[in-house]
C-alpha cells in the first residue's frame, strides 16, 4: 500500500479471533495512510498483549511477509506484491501457541510457546514445508518471548524469560538443528532482541515489572558462544520489552511498554552499550501500551504501536539516531501485535 512515491508499507496482525493483518501505505514523509486488511486464515487469542516479539516478520527479499497464529497454531505466508499488497498462500502448522517467528535465506523457524520448542520449514513459492531434523524442545519452564537467527545464518537465539537464560542453537545448511547451548542472561526476565550485523546481540530485560528497573544488555555473538559484554544498563524507564539496532550497528531503539517512551543506546565497535537518551521519543508520557517496534528497510523511519490505545507512531531517524514525529494513525484493535515495514 506504497502511496507510490518512494514509500512504503507498514504492516501489523490484529491477534483477533479470526485474525487479519492490516496494511498501512507509507509516504516518502513517513506518514501513514489506511490501507486493506488480509485476513490470515488462522485465530488470533483475541487477547491484548501477546508475549512476543517477531509475531509478525517479512522475508529478507521483502517477497513473503509470516504471521504467527497463536490460537490455531499456525503460520501464514502471504506473497507481497509490487505495491505491498499481499495474497494468503496458505498457512502451516507449527506447534501450540506460535508467537514468533524469523527467516534467512529461505530458512525459516517458528518459536512455539505452549509447549517450549523451534521448528524449521522451508520458505518457497508454495509456502512452508517442514525441515525433517529440523525441531528442538525447549526446557519445559523456558516461557520463550522470541526466536532470531544471527546475520550469517548459523545459529539461532532464544530468549526464554521463564529460565533467566538465552539459547543459542546451531542451524546446519539443511535446516536441521544441533545442540543448543544456553548462558544465564545478565538481568532478569530476557525478552525481546536484536543483533547487529557485527554480531552484537542487544537484549532487552523486564526485570519483572520492577517500575524504574528496565534495562538493556550486550553481548558477543560467535557461532553459538554467547559472551557477555555489558551487564543490564538501566535506562530509568519501566517494563522495556522490545529492541530494534539500526543497519550501520550504532545505535539500539527500546520500547517502554509502562510508561510511552523509546529509548536509544549507543553501540560501540566492540559492542559496549550505553544509554543515550531514555525519552528520545514519547507517544503520551506516562500512558502504558507501547510495545512492538520496527525500521524500515531503508532505516529513516521507526514505527510502534501503541496497543491499549489501538495506534501506530511513526518517527522519523537522522544519522545520529535522533528521532522526530511523523504522525500517528489510530483505528486499530486493542488487541494488535507484531510490526514489519519495508
Amino acid at each position: 500500500m506504497s502511496d507510490g512515491t518512494a514509500g512504503g508499507t507498514v504492516y501489523v496482525q490484529t491477534n483477533e479471533n479470526t485474525n487479519r493483518v492490516m496494511a498501512f501505505g507509507r509516504g516518502a514523509d513517513g506518514a501513514l495512510t489506511q490501507g486493506p486488511s488480509f485476513e490470515t486464515g488462522g485465530a488470533g487469542d483475541g487477547q491484548p498483549h501477546l508475549t512476543s516479539q517477531g509475531s509478525v516478520v517479512l522475508s529478507g527479499d521483502g517477497g513473503f511477509l509470516l504471521v504467527t497464529n497463536v490460537a490455531s497454531g499456525d503460520v501464514s505466508v502471504f506473497s507481497v506484491d509490487a505495491d505491498g499488497g499481499l495474497a494468503l498462500l496458505g498457512t502451516t502448522p507449527a506447534g501450540p501457541a506460535p508467537k514468533s517467528v524469523a527467516e534467512h535465506n529461505g530458512l525459516v523457524y517458528v518459536l512455539a510457546t505452549g509447549g517450549p520448542s523451534v521448528s524449521g520449514f522451508r520458505l518457497g513459492e508454495g509456502g512452508l514445508e517442514p525441515i525433517a531434523g529440523g525441531e528442538q524442545t525447549l526446557a519445559p519452564d523456558a516461557d520463550p518471548a522470541q526466536v532470531g537467527f544471527t546475520p550469517d545464518g548459523s545459529a539461532l537465539i532464544v530468549t526464554e524469560r521463564g529460565r533467566d537464560s538465552i539459547s543459542a542453537i546451531p542451524v546446519g545448511a539443511d535446516g536441521t538443528l544441533g545442540t543448543r547451548q544456553t548462558v544465564a542472561s545478565s538481568g532478569p526476565t530476557p525478552y525481546g532482541f536484536a543483533i547487529t550485523a557485527g554480531g552484537t546481540l542487544v537484549v532487552t530485560e523486564a526485570f519483572r515489572a520492577q517500575k524504574g528497573a528496565a534495562a538493556a544488555s550486550s553481548y558477543g555473538v560467535s557461532g553459538t558462544d554467547v559472551t557477555p559484554i555489558t551487564t543490564s544498563a538501566g535506562n530509568g524507564r519501566s517494563e522495556i520489552c522490545w529492541a530494534v539496532v539500526t543497519a550501520d550497528g550504532r545505535f539500539a531503539f527500546t520500547t517502554n511498554f509502562a510508561d510511552g517512551a523509546v529509548s536509544r543506546y549507543s553501540i560501540a565497535g566492540d559492542g559496549t552499550l550505553a544509554l543515550d537518551d531514555a525519552a528520545a521519543a514519547i507517544t503520551v508520557d506516562g500512558r502504558p501500551g507501547l510495545r512492538d517496534e520496527v525500521l524500515t528497510s531503508d532505516g529513516r523511519y521507526l514505527y510502534a504501536i501503541d496497543a491499549d490505545s489501538g495506534t501506530v507512531f511513526g518517527w522519523a531517524v537522522d544519522g545520529d539516531g535522533m528521532l522526530s514525529p511523523v504522525g500517528s494513525l489510530g483505528g486499530l484493535p486493542t488487541t494488535v501485535a507484531g510490526v514489519a515495514a519495508t
